[in-house]
């Protein structure tokens, strides 16, 4: 596998799926890893094996970095700029569909669509190093697709304070305040404990009675199917223009 394209792992272990990404560009994610998600999270949901999720990236730096810059400077059109928007609509979309509770392991920064994925998880563990950030309007797009998923979390007023400061990082404790993460630990061991833990428990409660309060937990967003592919259409748009070309040029010069 090509490691610019990203690593995916699944390991299955007392009926517990754990679901590893990794790039080496602080776990961003471009098209082709994005897609690989959404087809290992669409096969997970079928498999009367396991009984819930916990989602992870690899390493000890950022738990995920978004979109990778190099397709986003890449994109040409607005067809391929909705397309590759529409990855992240998918996974959200996976994620939502699943048919297992999906368990969040942040143990670092999340940025753009990491924060996406921290917000699509049913239940999310973090550590105090896992900041997060929106800077999406500093580069001349928004958080447009990942947004329902994030003001489903947090409330439409913290996406503005988050949206808004497109500069600002928002500390691991602001996101549990707001109710992003669940709990927030001082060290990755003691996350790791917590998850542990939790997971055991929850995978030993009736599977029938997860999957019905999932489907409690995402009542009102069926409309995302469509919605979730318009964001990814003004996204798409908005990479063409020239500030976001000579914005992502300036970011990548960083």
């Amino acid at each position: 596998m090509n490691a610019n394209q990203g690593t995916l792992q699944t390991i299955i272990n007392n009926r517990i799926a754990t679901v590893t990404f990794g790039h080496p560009a602080s776990n961003s994610f471009p098209s082709e890893q994005l897609q690989r998600l959404t087809d290992e999270l669409n096969a997970l949901s079928y498999n009367t094996e396991i009984s819930l999720i916990v989602l992870k990236s690899e390493g000890a730096g950022a738990f995920c970095a978004g979109a990778s810059f190099d397709e986003l400077l890449a994109v040409s059109n607005l067809e391929e700029g909705s397309k590759f928007f529409s990855g992240f609509a998918n996974v959200i979309n996976a994620m939502r569909n699943c048919s297992k509770l999906i368990v969040g392991r942040i143990h670092g920064k999340a940025v753009g669509g990491g924060v996406g994925l921290a917000a699509a998880c049913d239940y999310a563990l973090a550590t105090k190093e896992s900041a997060i950030k929106l800077s999406e309007l500093a580069i001349g797009i928004g958080p447009f697709v990942i947004e329902p998923a994030v003001s489903r979390k947090i409330g439409k007023a913290a996406l503005a304070e988050m949206t808004l400061a497109a500069h600002e990082w928002k500390k691991a404790q602001w996101a549990k305040e707001k109710g992003l993460y669940a709990d927030v630990f001082e060290t990755v061991q003691a996350l790791d404990a917590e998850l542990e833990s939790f997971t055991s428990k929850l995978a030993s409660y009736n599977p029938e009675a997860l999957t019905e309060m999932k489907k409690v937990l995402w009542e009102g967003t069926e409309n995302w199917n469509t919605l979730l592919y318009e964001r990814a259409g003004i996204s798409g748009r908005l990479v063409l223009s020239d500030f976001t070309v000579n914005a992502l040029n300036q970011f990548k010069k960083k």
